[in-house]
């Protein structure tokens, strides 16, 4: 009769045990790993990354993608369009000419086609998300460095060096730069430093947008900086005769690496959303090569009786750009050291 007794004391006993185990195995465990395994339990984060990578999927297989889903993403389909009116035709060999009031989507063209010239909407779409992330991508890296290095020297050398690159950081901030953007793409020649046409363009994109938003992750480095070369252990690679440079190649910048990381997932949908308004206000990437921006801009004159045309670009900015927020928004709340597992 005393067994039944001994049982919830034993349980007791073992909850503790169960705890204490599970502790030893998370302290057990590296910071990549318990980072990995708070992302992993945030489905909104996960599901952000999962576009993402679909999106790059997309951006790289762009050839293939259209070769067995559409067209050429130039290729032009005059038999859809009525030359009145330039809309699609819901069947260009009836008589009636009656438009189509979704676009022309079909097996042959999954997304519909474009109004006027009857270009296939999903290889545009599939080819400007190329485009998008190229430049996204690129300014974005270009960034990155900028305001690594700068914000690594301010903040572990400090002095002058600090004051001067802070104040050089406050005049870019204070930098107009959608106007500054729109003035430099339009006196930029056709060939210049051995490029010509959209070669050229995407060159100044990436360095407009990458060599004038360094001060943002520079803000952050240089303030990271500043509190890692208080700590412990440069204080103590410093004491055993450890110079600048290894500090910082050694010490500093790999600790540097998650908050670069998770910035930089969040500032290239910035950069997406800035080269899609460059397009759309015609200083962007040249017609024809495919943008999201500049699909828009073709397609305001056609918002009554084409809506397809307006809302599929706009779409696919709207998801790329939610995805790669949710995204950051998961990486930065993975690598928080304040959050629990």
């Amino acid at each position: 009769m005393t067994a039944p007794m001994d049982a919830p004391e034993s349980s007791q006993h073992a909850e503790p045990d169960a705890a204490a185990a599970r502790g030893a195995g998370a302290a057990n465990r590296s910071l990549r790993q318990i980072a990995w395994q708070r992302f992993r339990g945030d489905r909104v984060g996960m599901a952000g990354g999962i576009v993402v990578v679909l999106l790059v999927l997309v951006a790289l297989l762009a050839p293939l993608l259209t070769s067995w889903f559409g067209y050429p993403p130039n290729q032009f389909h005059q038999d859809l369009i009525d030359p009145l009116t330039g809309g699609v035709l819901r069947d260009p060999a009836a008589p009636s000419r009656e438009l189509d009031p979704w676009g022309g989507i079909s097996a042959q063209h999954l997304l519909g086609v474009e109004p006027v010239n009857g270009r296939d909407l999903f290889s545009r779409i599939v080819y400007g998300a190329r485009t998008s992330l190229l430049v996204a991508t690129v300014a974005t890296l270009v960034c990155v460095v900028i305001g690594t290095v700068l914000g690594v020297v301010a903040g572990y050398f400090g002095g002058w060096t600090d004051v001067a690159i802070s104040r050089a950081m406050d005049i870019f901030l204070a930098f107009p730069l959608l106007l500054f953007a729109i003035a430099l793409v339009g006196v930029v020649p056709d060939g210049a430093f051995g490029l010509t046409g959209n070669n050229l363009r995407i060159g100044v994109l990436v360095f407009i947008i990458g060599f004038f938003n360094w001060p943002y992750i520079g803000r952050i480095v240089r303030g990271q900086t500043l509190t890692l070369k208080e700590r412990e252990f440069v204080e103590a690679a410093r004491s055993l005769g450890a110079g600048s440079a290894h500090i910082v190649f050694r010490e500093i910048l790999p600790n540097l690496l998650t908050p670069i990381l998770v910035y930089s997932t969040l500032l290239i949908p910035t950069n997406i959303l800035f080269e899609a308004a460059l397009s759309f206000l015609g200083v962007g990437i040249n017609p024809p090569m495919a943008t999201w921006g500049g699909m828009l801009d073709n397609a305001l004159r056609f918002y009554t009786t084409s809506p397809h045309f307006v809302i599929i670009p706009g779409l696919a900015i709207f998801v790329t750009v939610l995805a790669f927020n949710l995204f950051g928004d998961g990486l930065r709340d993975a690598f928080d050291p304040r959050s629990s597992d």
